[in-house]
């Protein structure tokens, strides 16, 4: 006879003492990602380009959880993707899951310096943060990747074509990477935000504040949990792809 608990509850993939890369893991929904993981139990190393939002967030993840690490980096830099999972193999010992978040605004009509250093830390760093996590993950067990992708590669609105061609970027790579990478037995999910209260929005903080409590703005902490779902699913489950967004749209 079956066990009636067992059959509604089904093994889940536990965080603790996953060892877990976020990459712009020290502002916005990076940040809120690594805090929600260490606090289930997983091992974090995160990057961003700045060494006080850095040390900031490290405090925030080490205040909930066991164990952080982390190094100033620049995704669009190869030479820094290479010393951060250099420093990421020493310090964690091997890897379990990359949530490759690392992102900026890309202005529409910008200077062409700056629409390539958009897509080279959009598009170009993104894919080389999961080529040298692959090296990683297929050493191990149930390795994961979660990519952030944004829902502009679908509305693909006005004034942001640099920044909705970098997504629409992400958005084909991780349809075909996880094909690829199935046959290792890898898992990768595209996650989707809609608007997102951050530094990467133009309205202030108190006018973000009126949005997410209007439900027109979703917070960080919202993807953070389809992150955590994702990661949690059995071994057998693959969350493809998942788009959050505000309950209002405007």
């Amino acid at each position: 006879m079956t066990n009636p608990t067992q059959d509604a509850h089904t093994a889940r993939t536990d965080l603790k003492g996953r060892r877990v890369i976020v990459t712009g893991g020290t502002t916005g929904i990076g940040r809120a990602i690594a805090i929600l993981l260490a606090s289930e139990g997983a091992r974090l190393f995160i990057f961003g380009r700045e060494e006080r939002p850095l040390n900031d967030a490290l405090h925030a993840i080490r205040a909930v959880g066991d164990e952080a690490h982390g190094v100033t980096a620049d995704v669009s830099k190869p030479e820094d993707v290479e010393r951060v999972f250099q420093a990421a193999d020493e310090a964690l010992g091997g890897l379990d899951v990359l949530v490759n978040n690392a992102a900026i605004w890309g202005e529409a009509l910008a200077e062409m310096e700056e629409w390539r250093y958009s897509i080279e830390t959009n598009l170009v760093g993104f894919m080389a943060c999961a080529r040298a996590a692959v090296e990683r993950l297929i050493q191990g067990q149930d390795g994961q990747m979660v990519f952030i992708g944004s829902v502009s590669a679908i509305q693909r609105g006005p004034d942001s074509s640099v920044y909705v061609a970098a997504k629409s970027g992400i958005q084909g790579f991780s349809h075909s990477f996880r094909k690829e990478v199935a046959k290792q037995g890898l898992r990768v999910t595209l996650i989707e935000p809609g608007l997102v209260g951050s530094d990467l929005v133009e309205s202030s903080p108190a006018e973000q504040r009126e949005q997410i409590a209007a439900m027109k703005m979703l917070r960080a902490e919202d993807i953070a949990v389809g992150v955590h779902y994702a990661l949690t699913q059995p071994v057998r489950c693959n969350v493809v792809a998942m788009q959050i967004e505000p309950l209002h749209q405007e």
